[in-house]
Protein backbone atom coordinates (compact mmCIF):
# COMPACT_ATOMS: atom_id res chain seq x y z
CA UNK A 1 0.00 0.00 0.00
CA UNK A 2 2.56 2.62 1.32
CA UNK A 3 5.38 3.83 -1.58
CA UNK A 4 8.46 4.76 -0.64
CA UNK A 5 9.67 8.10 -1.00
CA UNK A 6 13.14 10.19 -1.50
CA UNK A 7 13.46 12.27 1.47
CA UNK A 8 14.58 15.53 -0.56
CA UNK A 9 11.54 15.13 -2.87
CA UNK A 10 9.14 14.09 0.04
CA UNK A 11 9.89 17.58 2.00
CA UNK A 12 9.66 19.79 -0.90
CA UNK A 13 6.44 18.58 -1.92
CA UNK A 14 5.11 18.60 1.86
CA UNK A 15 6.34 22.21 1.74
CA UNK A 16 4.03 22.67 -1.32
CA UNK A 17 1.31 21.38 0.23
CA UNK A 18 1.16 22.33 3.29
CA UNK A 19 1.19 25.52 1.60
CA UNK A 20 -1.33 25.01 -0.71
CA UNK A 21 -4.02 22.72 1.77
CA UNK A 22 -7.11 25.12 0.94
CA UNK A 23 -6.83 25.09 -2.44
CA UNK A 24 -8.80 22.88 -4.80
CA UNK A 25 -7.44 20.12 -7.08
CA UNK A 26 -8.21 18.20 -9.46
CA UNK A 27 -11.61 16.20 -8.76
CA UNK A 28 -10.50 12.73 -8.41
CA UNK A 29 -12.22 9.94 -10.59
CA UNK A 30 -15.56 8.60 -10.02
CA UNK A 31 -16.91 4.92 -11.00
CA UNK A 32 -18.92 1.89 -9.61
CA UNK A 33 -20.65 1.81 -6.57
CA UNK A 34 -20.31 2.95 -3.00
CA UNK A 35 -17.68 5.17 -1.70
CA UNK A 36 -13.68 6.33 -1.47
CA UNK A 37 -10.38 7.06 0.26
CA UNK A 38 -6.41 6.83 0.58
CA UNK A 39 -3.67 6.60 1.91
CA UNK A 40 0.49 5.63 1.30
CA UNK A 41 3.69 5.55 3.83
CA UNK A 42 7.15 6.19 3.93
CA UNK A 43 9.72 4.29 6.37
CA UNK A 44 10.25 5.53 9.97
CA UNK A 45 12.43 4.16 12.18
CA UNK A 46 10.47 3.31 15.60
CA UNK A 47 7.76 1.11 16.71
CA UNK A 48 4.88 3.04 18.44
CA UNK A 49 3.25 2.16 21.36
CA UNK A 50 -0.09 1.01 19.37
CA UNK A 51 1.42 -1.98 17.73
CA UNK A 52 2.71 -2.81 21.52
CA UNK A 53 -1.02 -2.09 22.72
CA UNK A 54 -2.08 -5.00 20.57
CA UNK A 55 -0.05 -7.65 21.94
CA UNK A 56 -2.52 -8.57 24.31
CA UNK A 57 -5.52 -11.59 23.62
CA UNK A 58 -8.54 -10.19 22.62
CA UNK A 59 -11.87 -12.44 23.69
CA UNK A 60 -13.48 -13.14 20.47
CA UNK A 61 -16.63 -11.26 20.75
CA UNK A 62 -14.72 -8.29 20.72
CA UNK A 63 -14.12 -8.96 17.21
CA UNK A 64 -17.21 -7.96 16.50
CA UNK A 65 -16.69 -4.52 17.90
CA UNK A 66 -14.47 -3.70 14.92
CA UNK A 67 -16.44 -4.94 12.18
CA UNK A 68 -18.68 -3.84 10.02
CA UNK A 69 -22.66 -4.23 11.03
CA UNK A 70 -25.74 -2.05 9.77
CA UNK A 71 -25.59 1.43 12.01
CA UNK A 72 -26.93 4.60 11.59
CA UNK A 73 -23.37 5.40 12.88
CA UNK A 74 -22.03 8.27 10.89
CA UNK A 75 -18.31 8.54 9.54
CA UNK A 76 -16.58 11.60 7.71
CA UNK A 77 -18.45 13.07 5.31
CA UNK A 78 -21.95 11.93 3.51
CA UNK A 79 -22.51 8.09 2.53
CA UNK A 80 -23.94 8.17 -1.14
CA UNK A 81 -27.00 6.05 -2.18
CA UNK A 82 -26.07 2.92 -3.77
CA UNK A 83 -26.87 4.47 -7.17
CA UNK A 84 -24.24 6.93 -6.99
CA UNK A 85 -20.36 6.30 -8.04
CA UNK A 86 -17.36 5.88 -5.65
CA UNK A 87 -14.22 8.01 -5.87
CA UNK A 88 -10.80 6.05 -7.21
CA UNK A 89 -7.71 7.44 -6.51
CA UNK A 90 -5.11 7.40 -8.94
CA UNK A 91 -1.26 6.31 -7.87
CA UNK A 92 -0.01 10.16 -7.35
CA UNK A 93 -3.36 11.15 -5.57
CA UNK A 94 -2.56 8.56 -3.19
CA UNK A 95 1.11 9.28 -2.79
CA UNK A 96 -0.43 13.02 -2.44
CA UNK A 97 -2.58 12.08 0.78
CA UNK A 98 -0.08 9.53 2.15
CA UNK A 99 2.33 12.69 2.32
CA UNK A 100 -0.42 15.00 3.91
CA UNK A 101 -0.98 12.42 6.78
CA UNK A 102 2.42 11.96 6.89
CA UNK A 103 3.74 15.46 7.16
CA UNK A 104 1.48 18.55 8.86
CA UNK A 105 -1.01 15.77 10.06
CA UNK A 106 1.09 14.11 12.08
CA UNK A 107 0.64 11.01 11.42
CA UNK A 108 3.90 8.23 11.92
CA UNK A 109 4.27 4.75 9.68
CA UNK A 110 3.73 2.41 12.36
CA UNK A 111 0.02 4.06 13.65
CA UNK A 112 -1.00 3.82 9.81
CA UNK A 113 0.61 0.59 9.57
CA UNK A 114 -1.02 -1.04 12.91
CA UNK A 115 -4.90 0.68 11.95
CA UNK A 116 -4.27 -0.71 7.92
CA UNK A 117 -3.14 -4.41 9.74
CA UNK A 118 -6.51 -4.27 12.08
CA UNK A 119 -8.54 -3.07 9.22
CA UNK A 120 -7.32 -6.68 6.92
CA UNK A 121 -7.96 -8.62 10.12
CA UNK A 122 -11.59 -7.37 10.96
CA UNK A 123 -12.60 -7.99 6.99
CA UNK A 124 -11.61 -11.18 7.41
CA UNK A 125 -13.54 -11.82 10.00
CA UNK A 126 -16.40 -10.52 8.82
CA UNK A 127 -16.13 -13.34 6.35
CA UNK A 128 -14.44 -15.92 6.76
CA UNK A 129 -15.04 -17.50 10.43
CA UNK A 130 -12.01 -19.28 12.34
CA UNK A 131 -14.16 -22.78 12.93
CA UNK A 132 -14.29 -22.78 9.03
CA UNK A 133 -11.38 -20.61 7.80
CA UNK A 134 -8.84 -21.23 10.86
CA UNK A 135 -5.03 -21.93 9.07
CA UNK A 136 -4.09 -18.33 7.31
CA UNK A 137 -0.72 -17.65 5.78
CA UNK A 138 0.27 -14.25 5.01
CA UNK A 139 3.00 -13.54 2.18
CA UNK A 140 4.49 -10.25 3.03
CA UNK A 141 6.82 -8.36 0.60
CA UNK A 142 9.53 -6.09 1.88
CA UNK A 143 7.67 -2.91 2.03
CA UNK A 144 4.84 -1.35 4.30
CA UNK A 145 2.41 -3.55 2.22
CA UNK A 146 4.17 -6.21 4.08
CA UNK A 147 4.06 -4.60 7.22
CA UNK A 148 0.40 -4.28 7.21
CA UNK A 149 0.23 -8.39 6.86
CA UNK A 150 2.06 -8.74 9.59
CA UNK A 151 0.35 -6.56 11.43
CA UNK A 152 -2.66 -8.29 10.32
CA UNK A 153 -0.97 -12.14 11.51
CA UNK A 154 -0.88 -11.08 14.84
CA UNK A 155 -4.50 -9.87 15.55
CA UNK A 156 -5.56 -13.27 13.52
CA UNK A 157 -3.95 -14.76 16.19
CA UNK A 158 -5.73 -12.77 18.82
CA UNK A 159 -8.80 -13.56 16.98
CA UNK A 160 -8.68 -16.78 16.95
CA UNK A 161 -6.85 -17.98 13.73
CA UNK A 162 -3.88 -20.37 13.23
CA UNK A 163 -1.58 -17.86 11.06
CA UNK A 164 1.94 -18.58 9.65
CA UNK A 165 4.01 -15.86 7.91
CA UNK A 166 6.23 -16.36 4.59
CA UNK A 167 8.74 -13.14 4.90
CA UNK A 168 11.20 -13.76 2.66
CA UNK A 169 12.72 -10.59 2.17
CA UNK A 170 12.73 -9.22 5.27
CA UNK A 171 13.66 -5.35 5.51
CA UNK A 172 16.23 -4.79 8.49
CA UNK A 173 14.01 -1.44 10.25
CA UNK A 174 13.17 -1.49 13.94
CA UNK A 175 9.72 -1.52 12.84
CA UNK A 176 9.79 -4.62 11.02
CA UNK A 177 12.09 -6.46 13.26
CA UNK A 178 9.82 -5.66 16.15
CA UNK A 179 6.53 -6.61 14.11
CA UNK A 180 8.80 -9.93 13.51
CA UNK A 181 9.55 -10.22 16.80
CA UNK A 182 5.91 -9.61 18.15
CA UNK A 183 4.79 -12.88 16.07
CA UNK A 184 7.61 -14.93 17.25
CA UNK A 185 6.53 -14.14 21.12
CA UNK A 186 3.21 -15.45 20.04
CA UNK A 187 4.67 -19.02 18.28
CA UNK A 188 3.70 -18.31 14.66
CA UNK A 189 5.59 -19.93 12.72
CA UNK A 190 7.69 -18.70 9.66
CA UNK A 191 7.89 -20.76 6.80
CA UNK A 192 10.35 -20.14 4.11
CA UNK A 193 9.73 -20.17 0.05
CA UNK A 194 11.22 -23.56 -0.20
CA UNK A 195 9.42 -24.92 2.48
CA UNK A 196 6.30 -24.00 1.33
CA UNK A 197 3.44 -26.18 -0.24
CA UNK A 198 3.11 -26.76 -4.22
CA UNK A 199 -0.09 -26.75 -3.37
CA UNK A 200 -0.70 -24.15 -0.84
CA UNK A 201 -4.92 -24.70 -0.64
CA UNK A 202 -3.73 -28.46 0.89
CA UNK A 203 -2.42 -26.32 4.06
CA UNK A 204 -4.53 -22.76 4.12
CA UNK A 205 -7.73 -21.91 4.36
CA UNK A 206 -6.47 -17.97 3.86
CA UNK A 207 -3.68 -16.66 2.03
CA UNK A 208 -3.31 -12.79 2.82
CA UNK A 209 -1.61 -11.29 -0.10
CA UNK A 210 0.65 -8.81 1.45
CA UNK A 211 3.42 -8.73 -1.14
CA UNK A 212 3.18 -5.54 -3.24
CA UNK A 213 1.79 -1.93 -2.84
CA UNK A 214 0.18 0.55 -4.98
CA UNK A 215 3.59 1.82 -5.53
CA UNK A 216 4.52 -1.67 -7.49
CA UNK A 217 5.58 -1.39 -11.02
CA UNK A 218 7.42 -3.49 -13.52
CA UNK A 219 7.80 -7.38 -13.32
CA UNK A 220 7.75 -9.05 -10.01
CA UNK A 221 11.33 -10.30 -9.13
CA UNK A 222 11.89 -13.93 -7.60
CA UNK A 223 10.96 -15.57 -5.30
CA UNK A 224 7.38 -13.43 -5.62
CA UNK A 225 7.38 -13.94 -9.27
CA UNK A 226 6.61 -17.92 -7.98
CA UNK A 227 4.73 -17.32 -5.07
CA UNK A 228 2.20 -14.66 -7.29
CA UNK A 229 2.13 -18.19 -9.53
CA UNK A 230 1.09 -20.19 -6.91
CA UNK A 231 -1.78 -17.70 -5.83
CA UNK A 232 -2.99 -17.95 -9.87
CA UNK A 233 -3.15 -21.69 -9.30
CA UNK A 234 -5.39 -21.26 -6.56
CA UNK A 235 -7.34 -19.68 -8.92
CA UNK A 236 -7.11 -22.24 -10.97
CA UNK A 237 -8.29 -24.76 -8.73
CA UNK A 238 -11.51 -22.45 -7.92
CA UNK A 239 -12.22 -22.46 -11.57
CA UNK A 240 -12.29 -26.46 -11.42
CA UNK A 241 -14.61 -26.42 -8.65
CA UNK A 242 -11.74 -28.36 -6.74
CA UNK A 243 -11.72 -26.74 -2.81
CA UNK A 244 -9.16 -23.72 -2.42
CA UNK A 245 -7.72 -21.80 -0.99
CA UNK A 246 -9.58 -18.13 -0.03
CA UNK A 247 -7.31 -15.51 -1.63
CA UNK A 248 -7.41 -11.21 0.29
CA UNK A 249 -5.52 -8.96 -0.85
CA UNK A 250 -4.07 -5.67 0.99
CA UNK A 251 -4.83 -3.05 -1.53
CA UNK A 252 -4.51 -3.76 -4.67
CA UNK A 253 -3.93 -7.49 -5.77
CA UNK A 254 0.10 -7.90 -5.95
CA UNK A 255 1.38 -7.52 -9.23
CA UNK A 256 -1.46 -5.39 -10.39
CA UNK A 257 -0.28 -1.83 -11.36
CA UNK A 258 -2.59 0.69 -9.37
CA UNK A 259 -4.22 2.42 -12.47
CA UNK A 260 -4.77 -0.95 -14.26
CA UNK A 261 -5.13 -4.85 -13.73
CA UNK A 262 -2.91 -7.90 -13.46
CA UNK A 263 -4.08 -9.13 -16.99
CA UNK A 264 -5.62 -12.15 -17.68
CA UNK A 265 -2.86 -14.14 -15.64
CA UNK A 266 -3.01 -11.70 -12.48
CA UNK A 267 -4.19 -12.86 -8.86
CA UNK A 268 -8.09 -13.17 -8.96
CA UNK A 269 -8.34 -12.86 -4.69
CA UNK A 270 -11.82 -13.35 -3.26
CA UNK A 271 -11.51 -10.44 -1.37
CA UNK A 272 -9.89 -7.19 -1.56
CA UNK A 273 -9.42 -4.49 1.45
CA UNK A 274 -8.96 -1.70 -0.23
CA UNK A 275 -6.88 0.89 2.55
CA UNK A 276 -8.16 4.73 3.15
CA UNK A 277 -9.76 3.98 -0.80
CA UNK A 278 -10.09 2.50 -3.34
CA UNK A 279 -7.07 2.69 -6.33
CA UNK A 280 -7.97 2.78 -9.99
CA UNK A 281 -6.87 -0.91 -10.38
CA UNK A 282 -10.38 -1.88 -7.90
CA UNK A 283 -12.49 -1.29 -10.87
CA UNK A 284 -11.51 -4.32 -12.17
CA UNK A 285 -11.87 -6.50 -8.89
CA UNK A 286 -14.89 -8.51 -9.62
CA UNK A 287 -14.42 -10.98 -6.36
CA UNK A 288 -17.82 -11.19 -3.71
CA UNK A 289 -16.09 -9.31 -1.05
CA UNK A 290 -14.39 -5.79 -1.29
CA UNK A 291 -14.11 -4.01 2.04
CA UNK A 292 -12.64 -0.18 2.96
CA UNK A 293 -10.38 -0.24 5.83
CA UNK A 294 -7.95 2.26 7.28
CA UNK A 295 -9.99 4.62 9.77
CA UNK A 296 -8.22 7.60 10.17
CA UNK A 297 -8.89 10.36 7.14
CA UNK A 298 -9.51 13.87 8.55
CA UNK A 299 -11.90 16.27 7.16
CA UNK A 300 -9.67 18.63 5.74
CA UNK A 301 -8.20 15.99 3.23
CA UNK A 302 -12.14 14.93 2.34
CA UNK A 303 -12.69 18.09 1.66
CA UNK A 304 -9.68 19.28 0.01
CA UNK A 305 -9.91 15.78 -2.48
CA UNK A 306 -13.90 15.72 -2.55
CA UNK A 307 -13.62 12.33 -1.42
CA UNK A 308 -16.79 10.30 -0.94
CA UNK A 309 -15.96 8.48 2.10
CA UNK A 310 -18.21 5.67 4.07
CA UNK A 311 -19.93 6.09 7.70
CA UNK A 312 -17.88 3.13 9.26
CA UNK A 313 -20.97 1.98 11.58
CA UNK A 314 -20.19 2.59 15.92
CA UNK A 315 -16.73 0.95 16.27
CA UNK A 316 -15.71 -0.93 13.08
CA UNK A 317 -12.71 -0.93 11.53
CA UNK A 318 -14.15 -2.00 8.23
CA UNK A 319 -17.07 -1.55 5.67
CA UNK A 320 -18.40 -3.31 2.87
CA UNK A 321 -18.37 -1.72 -0.46
CA UNK A 322 -21.43 -2.90 -2.81
CA UNK A 323 -23.23 -5.31 -2.13
CA UNK A 324 -22.43 -8.51 -0.55
CA UNK A 325 -22.43 -11.59 -2.42
CA UNK A 326 -25.28 -13.80 -3.19
CA UNK A 327 -25.19 -16.58 -0.49
CA UNK A 328 -26.90 -20.26 -0.29
CA UNK A 329 -29.08 -19.57 2.98
CA UNK A 330 -29.12 -23.43 3.43
CA UNK A 331 -25.30 -23.69 3.26
CA UNK A 332 -24.80 -21.00 6.11
CA UNK A 333 -24.06 -22.91 9.10
CA UNK A 334 -22.04 -22.51 12.05
CA UNK A 335 -19.25 -25.13 13.39
CA UNK A 336 -19.28 -24.07 17.00
CA UNK A 337 -15.87 -24.76 18.86
CA UNK A 338 -16.36 -24.97 22.88
CA UNK A 339 -15.51 -26.44 26.06
CA UNK A 340 -17.21 -29.35 27.27
CA UNK A 341 -20.58 -28.41 29.26
CA UNK A 342 -20.48 -31.69 31.50
CA UNK A 343 -23.36 -32.75 34.21
CA UNK A 344 -20.77 -33.24 36.36
CA UNK A 345 -19.42 -29.79 36.62
CA UNK A 346 -22.78 -28.00 36.60
CA UNK A 347 -24.20 -26.23 39.81
CA UNK A 348 -26.93 -28.08 41.50
CA UNK A 349 -29.41 -25.15 41.34
CA UNK A 350 -30.22 -23.70 37.65
CA UNK A 351 -30.14 -20.13 39.19
CA UNK A 352 -26.65 -20.84 40.45
CA UNK A 353 -25.90 -21.62 37.37
CA UNK A 354 -27.79 -19.03 35.28
CA UNK A 355 -25.48 -16.90 37.68
CA UNK A 356 -22.46 -18.17 36.67
CA UNK A 357 -23.29 -18.00 32.80
CA UNK A 358 -24.63 -14.37 33.04
CA UNK A 359 -21.54 -13.47 34.93
CA UNK A 360 -19.29 -14.76 31.99
CA UNK A 361 -21.37 -13.06 29.55
CA UNK A 362 -20.91 -9.79 31.26
CA UNK A 363 -16.87 -10.58 31.38
CA UNK A 364 -16.79 -11.09 27.87
CA UNK A 365 -18.10 -8.04 26.95
CA UNK A 366 -21.44 -9.33 24.84
CA UNK A 367 -23.83 -6.33 24.05
CA UNK A 368 -26.81 -6.35 26.04
CA UNK A 369 -26.42 -9.68 28.49
CA UNK A 370 -30.21 -9.02 29.38
CA UNK A 371 -31.82 -9.32 25.78
CA UNK A 372 -34.49 -11.93 25.94
CA UNK A 373 -36.83 -13.47 23.11
CA UNK A 374 -40.01 -13.61 25.51
CA UNK A 375 -42.75 -15.62 23.93
CA UNK A 376 -46.30 -15.31 25.29
CA UNK A 377 -49.83 -17.26 23.76
CA UNK A 378 -52.93 -16.24 23.88
CA UNK A 379 -55.82 -18.63 24.91
CA UNK A 380 -56.58 -20.46 21.70
CA UNK A 381 -52.54 -21.43 21.97
CA UNK A 382 -51.60 -18.66 18.75
CA UNK A 383 -48.13 -17.36 19.74
CA UNK A 384 -46.14 -14.10 19.85
CA UNK A 385 -42.21 -13.33 20.62
CA UNK A 386 -40.30 -10.35 21.01
CA UNK A 387 -37.15 -9.07 22.34
CA UNK A 388 -37.53 -7.56 26.02
CA UNK A 389 -34.78 -6.89 28.76
CA UNK A 390 -34.54 -8.54 32.27
CA UNK A 391 -34.08 -6.25 34.81
CA UNK A 392 -33.44 -8.60 37.64
CA UNK A 393 -33.49 -12.04 38.85
CA UNK A 394 -33.10 -13.97 41.73
CA UNK A 395 -34.48 -17.03 43.22
CA UNK A 396 -38.20 -15.81 43.02
CA UNK A 397 -38.02 -15.23 39.21
CA UNK A 398 -37.08 -13.25 36.62
CA UNK A 399 -38.56 -9.79 36.18
CA UNK A 400 -39.30 -7.61 32.97
CA UNK A 401 -41.39 -4.37 32.60
CA UNK A 402 -43.81 -3.21 29.86
CA UNK A 403 -46.74 -1.66 29.15
CA UNK A 404 -49.73 -3.42 30.42
CA UNK A 405 -52.25 -2.72 27.61
CA UNK A 406 -49.68 -4.26 25.15
CA UNK A 407 -50.08 -7.66 23.00
CA UNK A 408 -48.16 -9.93 25.60
CA UNK A 409 -49.41 -8.75 28.21
CA UNK A 410 -53.39 -9.07 27.45
CA UNK A 411 -51.91 -12.56 26.05
CA UNK A 412 -50.57 -13.48 29.73
CA UNK A 413 -53.76 -11.78 31.45
CA UNK A 414 -55.42 -14.95 29.24
CA UNK A 415 -52.49 -17.71 29.89
CA UNK A 416 -50.21 -16.73 32.28
CA UNK A 417 -47.39 -18.70 31.41
CA UNK A 418 -44.20 -17.56 28.94
CA UNK A 419 -40.83 -18.96 28.10
CA UNK A 420 -37.54 -17.26 28.08
CA UNK A 421 -34.76 -17.57 25.33
CA UNK A 422 -31.07 -15.77 26.16
CA UNK A 423 -28.84 -15.97 23.24
CA UNK A 424 -25.62 -15.23 23.87
CA UNK A 425 -23.98 -15.78 20.32
CA UNK A 426 -20.22 -14.65 20.89
CA UNK A 427 -20.07 -17.84 23.78
CA UNK A 428 -22.16 -20.29 21.71
CA UNK A 429 -24.52 -20.66 24.68
CA UNK A 430 -28.41 -20.52 25.00
CA UNK A 431 -30.70 -20.72 27.87
CA UNK A 432 -34.09 -21.26 27.90
CA UNK A 433 -36.49 -20.62 30.85
CA UNK A 434 -40.21 -22.10 31.12
CA UNK A 435 -42.69 -20.85 33.98
CA UNK A 436 -45.78 -19.08 34.98
CA UNK A 437 -46.06 -15.75 35.11
CA UNK A 438 -47.61 -12.71 37.36
CA UNK A 439 -47.25 -9.04 37.89
CA UNK A 440 -44.73 -7.99 40.32
CA UNK A 441 -45.96 -5.16 43.47
CA UNK A 442 -46.83 -1.89 42.10
CA UNK A 443 -44.17 -0.77 44.81
CA UNK A 444 -41.68 -2.85 42.66
CA UNK A 445 -42.61 -1.30 39.29
CA UNK A 446 -42.67 2.10 40.96
CA UNK A 447 -39.33 2.17 42.28
CA UNK A 448 -37.95 1.07 39.31
CA UNK A 449 -39.98 3.42 36.76
CA UNK A 450 -38.27 6.22 39.02
CA UNK A 451 -34.52 5.07 38.66
CA UNK A 452 -34.45 4.80 34.78
CA UNK A 453 -33.65 7.99 32.93
CA UNK A 454 -36.27 10.59 32.72
CA UNK A 455 -36.43 10.65 29.05
CA UNK A 456 -37.46 6.48 29.33
CA UNK A 457 -40.22 7.89 31.61
CA UNK A 458 -41.65 10.34 29.64
CA UNK A 459 -41.45 7.29 26.76
CA UNK A 460 -43.48 4.78 28.78
CA UNK A 461 -46.20 7.85 28.99
CA UNK A 462 -46.29 8.76 25.48
CA UNK A 463 -46.46 5.06 24.03
CA UNK A 464 -49.60 3.44 23.83
CA UNK A 465 -47.89 -0.05 23.07
CA UNK A 466 -49.14 -2.01 20.41
CA UNK A 467 -51.83 0.37 19.52
CA UNK A 468 -51.39 2.10 15.67
CA UNK A 469 -50.04 5.33 15.42
CA UNK A 470 -50.68 7.93 12.59
CA UNK A 471 -47.35 8.81 11.67
CA UNK A 472 -44.17 9.12 13.82
CA UNK A 473 -43.95 12.73 14.49
CA UNK A 474 -47.02 12.39 16.73
CA UNK A 475 -44.92 10.58 19.24
CA UNK A 476 -42.04 13.34 18.95
CA UNK A 477 -45.10 16.28 19.55
CA UNK A 478 -46.56 14.10 22.65
CA UNK A 479 -42.61 13.31 23.77
CA UNK A 480 -41.49 17.13 23.75
CA UNK A 481 -44.84 18.45 25.56
CA UNK A 482 -44.51 16.42 28.25
CA UNK A 483 -40.42 16.90 28.21
CA UNK A 484 -41.48 21.01 28.69
CA UNK A 485 -44.31 19.86 31.27
CA UNK A 486 -41.78 18.48 33.54
CA UNK A 487 -38.31 20.28 32.66
CA UNK A 488 -38.75 21.60 36.37
CA UNK A 489 -37.22 18.47 37.58
CA UNK A 490 -40.60 17.20 39.23
CA UNK A 491 -41.86 13.36 39.87
CA UNK A 492 -43.06 11.69 36.67
CA UNK A 493 -45.78 9.73 37.64
CA UNK A 494 -45.84 6.31 36.70
CA UNK A 495 -47.98 5.32 34.30
CA UNK A 496 -51.18 2.97 36.04
CA UNK A 497 -50.74 0.77 32.83
CA UNK A 498 -47.25 0.47 33.15
CA UNK A 499 -45.07 -2.27 35.09
CA UNK A 500 -43.41 -5.21 36.17
CA UNK A 501 -43.79 -9.52 35.32
CA UNK A 502 -41.89 -12.22 36.99
CA UNK A 503 -41.79 -15.27 35.41
CA UNK A 504 -41.30 -18.07 38.47
CA UNK A 505 -39.39 -20.74 36.23
CA UNK A 506 -40.42 -25.06 36.13
CA UNK A 507 -37.96 -25.67 33.61
CA UNK A 508 -34.20 -24.76 32.56
CA UNK A 509 -32.30 -25.56 29.76
CA UNK A 510 -28.92 -24.81 29.49
CA UNK A 511 -27.43 -25.14 25.45
CA UNK A 512 -23.84 -24.63 24.33
CA UNK A 513 -22.92 -25.43 21.14
CA UNK A 514 -20.25 -28.31 19.79
CA UNK A 515 -18.87 -29.74 16.52
CA UNK A 516 -20.72 -31.41 13.64
CA UNK A 517 -24.11 -30.88 15.99
CA UNK A 518 -23.25 -32.12 18.81
CA UNK A 519 -24.62 -29.54 20.96
CA UNK A 520 -24.70 -29.92 25.22
CA UNK A 521 -28.11 -29.64 26.52
CA UNK A 522 -28.28 -29.59 29.86
CA UNK A 523 -31.79 -29.35 31.39
CA UNK A 524 -33.10 -28.77 34.34
CA UNK A 525 -36.82 -29.83 36.04
CA UNK A 526 -38.37 -29.66 39.56
CA UNK A 527 -38.75 -33.29 41.67
CA UNK A 528 -39.70 -33.98 44.71
CA UNK A 529 -37.47 -36.06 47.50
CA UNK A 530 -38.69 -36.67 51.14
CA UNK A 531 -40.84 -33.51 50.55
CA UNK A 532 -38.49 -31.34 49.69
CA UNK A 533 -38.25 -29.67 45.92
CA UNK A 534 -35.04 -30.06 44.05
CA UNK A 535 -33.61 -29.91 40.85
CA UNK A 536 -33.33 -32.61 38.44
CA UNK A 537 -30.42 -32.28 36.01
CA UNK A 538 -30.93 -34.42 32.37
CA UNK A 539 -28.37 -34.27 29.51
CA UNK A 540 -31.00 -34.30 26.53
CA UNK A 541 -30.08 -35.09 22.75
CA UNK A 542 -29.24 -32.16 20.82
Amino acid sequence: MWPLARRSRKMTRLLFLNQSLSSNPKPISHSHTYYNYSVSRSFHNSISNLSLAFLHPIRSPAIRAFCSKPSSAVGVGSPPSMTEEISYLTQREAAEIDEILMGPLGFSVDQLMELAGLSVATSIAEVYKPSEYNRVLAICGPGNNGGDGLVAARHLHHFGYKPSVCYPKRTAKPLYTGLVTQLESLSVPFISVEDLPLDLSKDFDIIVDAMFGFSFHGSPRPPFDNLIQKLVCINNYNQTHQKSSAIVSIDIPSGWHVEGDGGAEGIKPDMLVSLTAPKLCAKKFFGPHHFLGGRFVPPSIADKYKLRLPPYPGTSMCVRIGRPAQVDISALRENYISPEFLKEQVEADPFDQFRKWFDDVVAAGLREPNAMALSTASKNGKPSSRMVLLKGFDKNGFVWYTNYESRKAHELSENPHASLLFHWDGLNRQVRVEGSVQKVSDEESDKYFHSRPRGSQIGAIVSKQSTVVPRRHVLYDQYKELEEKFSDGSIIPKPKNWGGYRLKPELFEFWQGQKSRLHDRLQYSPKEINGQQVWKIERLAP
